[in-house]
């Protein structure tokens, strides 16, 4: 498991059921509460558990708490603590629909062999204002099959992302997968909150024929990688697919290149160099890709200078344009970002993760043979992406003794790689 944002809050055990349980009005930030009962989630002791429950059980009606209850359930379902989930279940009854959502979810991650517990999270598709897409989504989990037909009545939704997540649970609860086209579909989508969702649906359902369309969607590399590492993981190991077939598309992720993209926005001009720029922030990362392709054709003399500057003035510390600006000046071949490339190879914090593995393909871009021992370094990381991308870049490099460096506790998929070269 992924544990490198797990302790952002840098609390012990104590002090976090201390802020807890310390009255709203002696708190010096009344959103300690919430980030204590969210840090809770990383102790599994009978204490913690308790204290927690203790939280759901207050009914202080000020905002701050009903916040910080909520996050107490979903710490709970976190720890999978099965003492808590009584007073979870009672949650569903509630009317705010916010705390509902992390109860359902909560039940769905402690886990449950009651069909009236599952029952009662399926009678919520019946009540107005709920998640309703989070409850589909939980019914597949526990292929509650009693739920099937009132499922089928939201394929009409008007909300893309429930229509997906009904048509996907239809599929997994019927074996029938003849509608999932659709749902792949929705990875074209205008809206990223669909693209990154049909993603989640399509590995819910093991289909492994969207791996192809994952590669492509405008979404950011962590969406993408992980339904394409999960659905192969999944596939390899029931022998439905092989890694021969994964492979290509894996490394297109890895390298990132707008050309291996399905764009799904458009410009109705040609939009200036300062536009395209400020494009690199945005927080939907299919327009970050048109920029990033635009910027590649149209402005190859003008842009690397501009890049540089972005990144000196603010993109140093906006980690999606920070990604965006390392990978764009590796493919420039940009030679003053060697030195940014290098540093950041092993950036600390865990926001630019994403630029690790950035830095890496830019440095095999940019022929940096002097990167080879950095690189060599990174291999002992356990974050895919940057493993699986310093590989390339070595490989690129011309360091034949990467391979070498591949042990029998690596991922699945980076021990096949090592086998396809």
């Amino acid at each position: 498991m992924d544990n490198r944002f797990a302790n952002m809050f840098n609390l012990t055990e104590n002090e976090a059921i201390a802020l807890l349980k310390k009255p709203l009005a002696e708190l010096s930030e009344k959103s300690e509460r919430y980030v204590a009962a969210s840090h809770l989630a990383n102790f599994p002791t009978s204490r913690t558990i308790q204290a927690l429950i203790e939280t759901i059980e207050d009914d202080n009606s000020d905002m701050y708490h009903r916040i910080a209850r909520r996050k107490a359930i979903e710490s709970l379902g976190r720890l999978k603590a099965k003492t808590a989930l009584p007073i979870i279940v009672n949650c569903l009854q509630e009317n705010d629909s916010y705390t509902v959502e992390n109860a359902v979810w909560a039940i769905k991650d402690i886990g449950t062999n009651d069909d009236a517990i599952v029952a009662e999270i399926a009678s919520l598709l019946n009540k107005e204002n709920q998640s309703y897409r989070l409850i589909i989504q939980v019914l597949a989990q526990f292929n509650y099959q009693p739920a099937l037909e009132t499922i089928k009545s939201f394929v009409n939704s008007e909300d893309e992302t429930i229509v997906s997540a009904a048509i996907s649970t239809v599929a997994k609860l019927t074996g029938d997968y003849s509608e999932m086209s659709k749902v792949t579909a929705f990875l074209n989508h205008s809206s990223v909150n669909a693209r990154r969702l049909s993603i989640q649906d399509l590995i819910d359902t093991n289909y492994y024929d969207a791996i192809p369309n994952i590669a492509k969607t405008p979404v950011s590399v962590a969406f993408r990688l992980r339904g394409i590492r999960l659905l192969a993981e999944s596939g390899i190991k029931e022998r439905k697919i092989t890694f021969a077939e994964v492979q290509p598309h894996l490394e297109k992720v890895i390298y990132d290149r707008p050309q291996d993209l399905s764009m799904v926005h458009e410009y109705d001009r040609q939009p200036t160099l300062e536009f395209l720029i400020r494009e690199l922030y945005q927080t939907d990362f299919g327009r970050c890709y048109l920029a990033t392709q635009t910027l590649l054709q149209e402005y190859a003399k003008e842009a690397p200078e501009a890049l540089m500057a972005t990144y000196k003035e603010e993109a140093y510390r906006d980690y999606g344009a920070h990604y965006h600006v390392i990978k764009l000046l590796g493919w420039f071949k940009y030679q003053p970002v060697k030195e940014i490339a290098l540093k950041n190879l092993n950036h600390p914090q865990p926001q630019f993760q994403k630029s690790r593995t950035a830095s890496a393909i830019a440095l095999g871009n940019l022929g940096a043979t002097e990167a080879i021992p950095l690189l060599q370094e990174s291999l002992k990381t356990k974050i895919f992406d940057l493993k699986y991308a310093s590989l390339l870049a070595l490989k690129q490099l011309g360091d034949r003794t990467a391979n070498d460096l591949i042990t029998e506790e690596d991922d699945l998929l980076i021990q096949a790689l090592k086998i396809d070269n």
